[in-house]
Parts: structure tokens; C-alpha cells; sequence
């Protein structure tokens, strides 16, 4: 335990000094930090991303979302939202699936919204993706082809797990202020 605190710590002292960083974490809330390493990955494998964290509105992180099934699965995490460098909000995201699938799968969220009005969307609370929405897989360049969608651009980070899947799902979020 001592040794993860370390290293979440030396992660963060990397990111504040690095300039990479578009928040500063505090460093003695695991969540934040969890967030911080999720925002650097992204980053090293796409340096594109950049330009989504800088000229959002603000962004939704889930540095860890655990999905799983068989025939039926699900998926949930926890994240914040930052708007202007600032942690303004806890959220959290669910997921059911019904269809063909096998596996689990953890990988890292992030939304981000083009303006305002899909900012406060998000944070009246009960916002939902219906089945139609997708997300873009981050490799490097995916930054470059990605546009929003309905006033969100959402990205994954697969960080492990296989899962095969053929299936109808929505996700549904949830905002509280800090």
C-alpha cells in the first residue's frame, strides 16, 4: 500500500512539472491521482488529445471503468469532472448489456464537452448515451478524426481484459458537485 502511494505521488510530481497537466491533482485523494495517470496515458499515446483538454469546456474522467458479462454485463466507475483546471464535481458511470458477450475489460473514459450547454447538461444529472453512441478507441493520430458528437467527444483507453461482445447497451451518469 505504502509503495502505490509512492509511486501515485512521484506520478504526480512528474505531471505538475512536466507541463503535461491539465489539473493539479491532490495528491492525497487517490481518485485524483487515478485521474492524473489516466489524463498522462492518454496523452503519451496520443499527444493530439491535448488540444481537446485545452479548448473543452470542461471533461469527464473515468481513469478506471470495469466492464464484464456473460449474456448479460455490465460496466461501472467513478471519475470527476474538471472545468478551468479545476475539480469541480464527482460522477460516476453505469452500464448494462444484454447480448452476446464473453470477458471483462478495464479501460479509462474520458468526455469531454464542446461548450456550455453540454457541460450543464451533464452536471443536472441522469445524463444517459443511448445505444447508438459511440466512443473513439485512443491510438496515436485518433485525436486528429475525432469531431463532437451532440456537444460531447468521448474517448476509451483499454488498460486490460478481452471482451467479445455483439451487444445493446446505454450508459447513464451521475454528477454531484464538490
Amino acid at each position: 500500500m505504502r509503495k502505490a502511494a509512492l509511486s501515485f505521488m512521484a506520478i504526480a510530481l512528474l505531471i505538475t512539472s512536466s507541463g503535461l497537466w491539465a489539473f493539479e491533482p491532490d495528491t492525497s485523494d487517490p481518485l485524483q491521482l487515478n485521474v492524473a495517470k489516466a489524463i498522462l496515458d492518454l496523452q503519451q499515446k496520443d499527444p493530439g488529445m491535448k488540444d481537446f483538454f485545452e479548448n473543452s469546456a470542461g471533461y469527464a474522467v473515468f481513469p478506471k471503468v470495469g466492464k464484464g458479462g456473460i449474456g448479460i454485463g455490465g460496466a461501472h466507475g467513478k471519475g470527476l469532472v474538471i472545468v478551468n483546471d479545476k475539480v469541480v464535481g464527482k460522477t460516476s458511470v453505469s452500464q448494462v448489456t444484454i447480448g452476446f458477450q464473453l470477458g471483462g475489460q478495464v479501460y479509462a473514459q474520458f468526455i469531454f464537452f464542446e461548450d456550455e450547454t453540454a457541460l450543464k447538461n451533464f452536471q443536472r444529472g441522469n445524463f444517459e448515451f443511448g445505444a447508438e453512441a459511440s466512443a473513439v478507441a485512443v491510438t496515436l493520430g485518433a485525436s486528429a478524426d475525432a469531431n463532437y458528437d451532440k456537444g460531447v467527444a468521448v474517448f476509451t483507453n483499454v488498460s486490460g481484459g478481452l471482451m467479445y461482445e455483439a451487444t445493446i447497451s446505454g450508459q447513464k451518469f451521475k454528477y454531484k458537485d464538490l
